[in-house]
């Protein structure tokens, strides 16, 4: 951990970059050598929350058992530690150093943290805003490479531009153990459905078409459709930085779609970066970030991950009672029912068995909820020494730098499970009863056609 201790004066070189649901992301704009080139993630905390109770291991009784095997987890005196810890110990094996920065812990004041609060309150969105606040009891923030840029600023003027994704879920269950009541979730994507539910609780306006099986199909056709699909309707799933600052998509809540305003700004920032005719610039981007994907096979080893939940969350609920001990919730809701002897099998399981059932499937859950960013910058005609890779673009007769890490590779409680159960419960009820009403509403023009054609005969 760095020596340095930030105070409120320091505050005034943090600028606020967004945020997600348990972490602030500010930028430096300093000139301080320590910390140009990073970015610092700064937890949150619940806005009507209790007071947070200090204890002397950051994992419950449970977590610990559940992360036995990895003795600096277990033992971290703190979530922050333990969430940086995971990362290291956890993530960074899984999808491989080269994408993956892990952070190191740098000390913060609560004067540092107060000012924070009180400078970014105007850049977050007024949702965020009444959810959480900048959680001023810690001692520590993390501090990370800025992935929006390459390491060492820009090199010589040229410009850096930086893409985030986040690519979701990319594959469709098939564990036995879901019921036959649920039997949508074998043929839809859960992206599609939480859409579903998204709109009806009010928190888009329109469902993207974005299909995440697309971006991970290693189809170059289906990954370009992606793309494309999420940057019409990036929500908050695609942004653009130019430079390390924000240039399309939105700051924490996210953008619903891209109207005409937003697509000619944009087009417009792309002059220095992509070397073709006005209206071509967004398009041939688009193309640049899709090839990059296909050929990199970025996503592969994330899927692995992902596919860790062989279980599903209607398996791996039995699990996570049988670790806490407790008699389970879901059996007893089923009574007698033919899924719940289904069930049986897995409380009988060892309780070794069980706790990596339930790990497995909380690694898998923090690899679908993970961004993917991927910068670039355009490679100087002869340059040939440069330590990256680099992708060629045909349409512009460019030659790109490139750099791809994952991050917000958060470390998932445990007493989430059941918050993951319920949700899931939500979601495909909320989907199957649209999918009902559209085939009412389909068999009642049907009838209304047949009648009105018979009528007229």
């Amino acid at each position: 951990m760095e020596e340095v201790i930030l105070e409120q004066k320091d505050a005034a070189d943090w600028v606020y970059r967004g945020e997600g649901a348990a972490n602030l992301v500010l930028a430096y704009t300093g000139s301080s050598p320590s910390f140009v080139g990073k970015v610092m993630r700064i937890q949150k905390a619940p806005r009507n929350g209790s007071p947070r109770l200090r204890s002397p291991t950051a994992l419950s009784t449970h977590e610990r058992l559940l992360w036995k095997d990895i003795d600096d987890i277990v033992s971290s005196p703190n979530k922050e530690i333990a969430a940086q810890l995971y990362v290291q110990h956890v993530m960074t094996p899984l999808l491989g150093s080269k994408y993956v920065d892990a952070g190191m812990r740098v000390l913060v004041s609560r004067e540092f943290l107060e000012s924070i609060e009180k400078n970014v309150i105007c850049q977050r969105p007024a949702s965020r805003v009444d959810a959480a606040k900048v959680d001023t009891e810690c001692d520590s923030a993390l501090l990370m490479s800025d992935h929006s840029v390459f390491p060492h600023g820009t090199l010589k003027g040229v410009p850096c531009i930086t893409v985030e994704i986040k690519p979701k879920c990319g594959f469709i269950p098939s564990s036995r153990f879901m019921s036959e009541g649920n039997d949508i979730k074998r043929s839809t994507t859960r992206f599609r459905m939480h859409q579903t539910l998204k709109l009806h609780q009010g928190e888009i306006s329109e469902l993207s078409e974005y299909n995440p099986l697309d971006l991970f199909s290693k189809s170059e056709d289906r990954i370009h459709k992606a793309v494309n699909d999420l940057f019409t309707t990036p929500q908050n799933n695609f942004r653009v930085f130019l430079n390390g600052s924000l240039i399309f998509g939105g700051l924490g809540g996210g953008a619903d779609s891209t109207d005409f305003v937003a697509s000619e700004a944009f087009e417009d920032a792309l002059k220095s970066v992509i070397r073709a005719d006005n209206g071509l610039r967004t398009k041939n981007f688009l193309q640049l970030v899709s090839e990059t994907v296909y050929k990199s096979g970025i996503l592969d080893r994330l899927l692995e991950v992902q596919k860790l939940d062989n279980f599903d969350i209607e398996g791996a609920i039995h699990a996570f009672y049988d670790i806490i001990s407790e008699s389970c919730v879901v059996c007893r809701e089923l009574g007698g029912d033919e899924m719940s002897h289904r069930y049986t099998s897995l409380h009988s399981f060892p309780l070794d068995e069980s706790l990596k059932i339930v790990k497995d499937y909380l690694v898998a859950a923090t690899a679908k909820d993970c961004s993917l960013m991927m910068s670039f910058r355009p490679r100087e005609d002869g340059d040939s020494g440069s330590p990256y890779n680099k992708v060629y673009l045909e349409s512009t007769n460019q030659t790109f730098d490139y750099k791809a890490s994952f991050i917000d590779l958060d470390l998932k409680p445990l007493k989430k499970m059941e918050e993951y159960y319920e949700l899931d419960k939500k979601i495909v009820c909320c989907y199957t009863q649209m999918v009902e009403t559209e085939q009412e509403a389909d068999e009642a023009t049907s009838i209304e056609v047949y009648t009105t054609n018979r009528d007229s005969l």
